[in-house]
């Protein structure tokens, strides 16, 4: 029997991630072989060059330049995220990017853009990006629930994500976190993109956001640990998203209230607290001032999660290089989250809401004025 085909891949950035996916892809993906590991770091670089039998290269340009790759994941800090994937697909290369998409969302659309040129001489070019928690039945039931409208018009969606708690070690320990020049943002830019990847996947993009944030508030570091933000869709749905890394205990739980009951995701239990009529109806024809809608609480059933999202991201992404099927997540979805982090933080910074889509020239613009004071990485 002929030896099946395999998506050759080499991973740029091996540290705390880009090493988890250098071991699925050597260890548990059979349609990816391990072509190669780059690191600025040689001595990372080799260790995981030499556990798992790749070529280690410590300049991405000459791993492009010289290695025989398929496609490329990037792991590096959130500013290489661009520029690795302009010059992958300038050698037509596909590229998996893990989480956020780019710094700021004017060069996340830099980075489409370059993916839709390529793929103007190589149509089959993917371009994915690592959101393994839409893989989560969780998250999947809750999809579902509001594809098929058991909450009826939605009116409010809380989200209290405060449990990316961090002590100010984590900042330490890596000298480019935390700061503008080596990060470009805090606690949405870093710990929350699955989170607002999450948001806007369910609910959509509001048209108005109004942000407030403050920068460095708990920890030493220069941008935000501690932001609200306030949604408006045009529907009438309104939103909240709260989150800090310096809440402990923390909360993550997601409230969606709708005209047919309530929906609240509390960790990974699911519960639908469903009215026996719609808000809207009895609010019209009730006749006592002081009724509330009968409503009875009912447990969810959540569908099995995948071993590992990360592993399900992995193999829809070499089977669509392979076989034409589906990504997990375009890239493309990525510039809706980080559109919405930016917004957030735009707003905080004008002191005033912003109608979207945002203006991204400005937020790119104020993001350049913070690098230019920025202490840039710690010792």
């Amino acid at each position: 029997m002929s030896e099946q085909p395999k998506v050759r891949i080499a991973v740029i950035g091996v540290g705390v991630m880009g090493s988890s996916h250098v071991r699925d892809i050597a260890t548990r993906l059979p349609g990816a072989e391990l072509a190669a590991v780059c690191d600025i770091l040689p001595e990372r670089a080799d260790r995981y060059a030499a556990e798992y039998h790749a070529p280690a290269y410590y300049d991405s340009r000459r791993l492009l330049g010289q290695a025989d790759l398929d496609a490329v994941v990037i792991a590096t800090p959130h500013y290489a995220h661009t520029t690795l994937s302009l010059a992958a697909f300038q050698r037509g290369l596909h590229v998996l990017t893990e989480k956020p998409l780019a710094a700021h969302a004017k060069d996340g659309r830099r980075m489409l853009e370059a993916y839709e040129q390529a793929r103007s001489t190589k149509p089959g070019l993917q371009f994915a990006i690592m959101f393994q928690m839409r893989t989560q039945g969780v998250w999947q039931k809750v999809k579902q629930m509001l594809a098929t409208g058991e909450l009826g018009k939605l009116q409010r969606v809380t989200w209290i994500i405060t449990s990316w708690f961090r002590p100010q070690s984590y900042y330490d320990n890596g000298g480019w976190r935390a700061t503008w020049k080596g990060e470009g943002g805090g606690v949405l830019l870093n710990q929350c993109p699955h989170n607002l990847d999450l948001y806007q996947w369910l609910f959509g993009m509001p048209r108005r956001v109004a942000g407030f944030t403050h920068l460095g508030k708990y920890h030493h570091i220069e941008v935000e640990d501690e932001v609200t933000g306030y949604f408006e869709h045009d529907d009438g749905l309104i939103g909240h998203f709260i989150t800090t890394t310096a809440e402990s205990p923390g909360t993550n739980r997601l409230e969606i209230a709708g005209e047919l009951g309530k929906l609240v995701v509390d960790d990974d239990k699911l519960t639908f607290t469903r009215n026996k009529l719609s808000t809207f109806e009895f609010i019209r024809t009730s006749p006592k001032p002081f009724d509330q809608v009968e409503c009875q609480v009912e447990p969810v059933s959540i569908p099995p999660s995948p071993e590992s999202g990360y592993v399900a991201v992995f193999d829809a992404f070499t089977n669509a290089i392979l076989h034409g099927g589906k990504l997990v997540v375009e890239a493309s979805e990525g510039l809706k989250g980080l559109t919405l982090g930016n917004a957030i933080m735009l707003s905080s910074f004008l002191g005033r809401p912003v109608e979207m889509p945002f203006d991204e020239e400005a937020y790119a613009g104020k993001l350049q004025e913070l690098i230019r004071a920025s202490e840039g990485a710690r010792p």
